[in-house]
């Protein structure tokens, strides 16, 4: 059974446990808690790679710009067809 998990909680952990792996670095905690943090920093990009191949993992490390954003407020372009009158 395979349950695909959003790409945004993800990045979301991605970016997390980076800046936990700066701060722990900055505190001068023990280095195998830097370590263990840096390591899981790495393996999420290589876990999306797996999954999911290079271009999920490339868009994990630069995300574009949502789909809702370029549409302005979000509807679809039949929504936005039927909100014009």
């Amino acid at each position: 059974m395979s349950v695909e998990v959003p790409l945004t909680r993800v990045r979301r952990k991605f970016v997390v446990f980076a800046a936990l792996a700066v701060v722990a670095a900055l505190a001068g905690l023990p280095g195998w808690t830097v370590a263990a943090l840096a390591l899981t920093t790495l393996a999420i990009p290589f876990a999306v790679t797996v999954a999911g191949g290079a271009g999920l993992a490339r868009e994990l490390l630069r995300p574009g710009r949502s789909p809702a954003a370029r549409r302005g407020l979000g509807h679809t372009q039949e929504q936005g067809e039927r909100l014009v009158t």
